[in-house]
C-alpha cells in the first residue's frame, strides 16, 4: 500500500508539473469551471474566444489587476499582505473577504474543482508555485483574461466584451473595463450593464487604483 501511494503522489508530481510546463506555450481549451459546468448540465452554452495578450485593451487588463491583485508584479503567487488584512477584516466582519492572487485564481481555474476546503486549497498552492516557477506575469494574466467566468456561461474577455458591450476585447474602454472588473468574484449575481450600487462605486473606486497604479509604466514591468 505504501508503495502504491508512493507511486500515485510521483506520478501526480510529473503529470502537474508537465501540465503547467505545456499551458505555459499551448493555450488551455477550457477549465475545470467549464467542464463541471457542463457535466452538470451538458446541454448548457458556453463562449469562449482565446484572445492573445496583445489582441486585449490594456484598459481591462489594469482595471482587474487594480480590482483583484494591485502587488501582481510583486509577489510570487501569494500577497502576503492581502492575507493579513483579509484576516483581520474576517474576524471583524459577518461576510468573509478573500485574497487569492491573480496566479491563484489561474491555478483554481485551470487545474481544480471548484470547492473550498483544505485539500483543495493545497493543490491551489502547488499549482501556484509552479505557474509562478515556470510562465511569465504576461501568460499568467493572458491565461486569466481568457478563463475566468464573466457570467453565465461567458468564459473570457473577448466572450464578455461581445456579450455586455458588443465590442472586442481590444476596444474596451476603461469605464467598461472598470464595471467588469467590478462584477468579479459575483459574474453571476452582478451585471456590469444593469449595475447596483455596489457595481457603479466599485468600478469608481477601481477607476481610482488605475490612476494610482499608472496604467502604462505597470503594464510596461508586465510585459
Amino acid at each position: 500500500m505504501f508503495k502504491f501511494i508512493k507511486k500515485i503522489i510521483i506520478l501526480f508530481v510529473i503529470i502537474s508539473i508537465l501540465l503547467v510546463l505545456m499551458f505555459r506555450f499551448i493555450n488551455p481549451p477550457g477549465t475545470m469551471l467549464m467542464v463541471e459546468q457542463k457535466l452538470s448540465n451538458w446541454s448548457a452554452k458556453q463562449d469562449r474566444v482565446w484572445r492573445d495578450f496583445d489582441a486585449i485593451s490594456d484598459n481591462i487588463k489594469i482595471a482587474v489587476i487594480a480590482a483583484e491583485d494591485q502587488n501582481f508584479i510583486h509577489h510570487f503567487g501569494f500577497d502576503v499582505d492581502a492575507i493579513e488584512r483579509a484576516i483581520t477584516y474576517n474576524e471583524n466582519n459577518q461576510t468573509v473577504r478573500g485574497a487569492s492572487t491573480i496566479t491563484q485564481q489561474v491555478a483554481k481555474n485551470l487545474f481544480l474543482w471548484p470547492s473550498r476546503n483544505f485539500i483543495r486549497k493545497g493543490f491551489e498552492l502547488w499549482f501556484t508555485l509552479w505557474i509562478e516557477l515556470f510562465w511569465s506575469k504576461e501568460r499568467i494574466l493572458e491565461v486569466y483574461l481568457n478563463s475566468v467566468e464573466w457570467g453565465e456561461g461567458i468564459f473570457g474577455i473577448d466572450a464578455a466584451a461581445q456579450y455586455y458591450f458588443k465590442t472586442s476585447a481590444k476596444k474596451l474602454t476603461l469605464e467598461q473595463a472598470s464595471l467588469l472588473a467590478a462584477i468579479l468574484p459575483n459574474p453571476r449575481y452582478l451585471s456590469p450593464i444593469h449595475p447596483n450600487q455596489y457595481v457603479i462605486n466599485k468600478a469608481k473606486w477601481i477607476q481610482e487604483q488605475v490612476r494610482n497604479l499608472d496604467k502604462t509604466r505597470y503594464l510596461n514591468k508586465i510585459s
